[in-house]
């Protein structure tokens, strides 16, 4: 009677099956990238060493707040201007935007140009500031 039941609804399994593996692709990928989180209380430890911060938010986004000396570079725009730092490509780069979510691919576009040591700050700006750190505006 399972296997019946299992004939009959196949696509239902299907579908299961297809959400399944959508839900253990993005940890799957995270697990084997080299890029690494970091979190708002992390990042001050890499700013003291050689590192830049590289905003990925959109001009108007980064004028209502982002974190002091970080460059702002739209997600759209990253591939044209990644010789604007890339000669720093040995010391530590951090991926910021809002929320986290741009963060990861312009991650993924940075690693594929040859940058090693990329960070994301894991949950955006939104994380920064909920532990009151540090805000630039303008």
């Amino acid at each position: 009677m399972t296997v019946e039941f299992v004939i009959n609804n196949w696509y239902l399994f299907a579908i299961a099956a297809g959400i399944v593996v959508m839900l253990l692709m993005d940890p799957i990928r995270n697990h084997f990238s080299t890029v690494r989180s970091v979190s708002a209380l992390q990042l001050p430890q890499l700013l003291r060493e050689d590192a830049v911060i590289v905003d990925v938010s959109e001009p108007n986004e980064f004028k209502k707040g982002h974190i002091p000396k970080s460059l702002n570079i739209p997600l759209k725009k990253l591939n044209d201007q990644i010789d604007t730092f890339k000669k720093k490509k040995v010391t530590n780069v951090i991926i910021a935007c809002r929320t986290g979510n741009r963060s990861s691919a312009a991650a993924r576009v940075l690693t594929k140009h040859g940058f090693e040591n990329v960070f994301t700050l894991s949950g955006g700006l939104l994380s920064w500031e909920k532990e009151n750190l540090p805000m630039d505006k303008g």
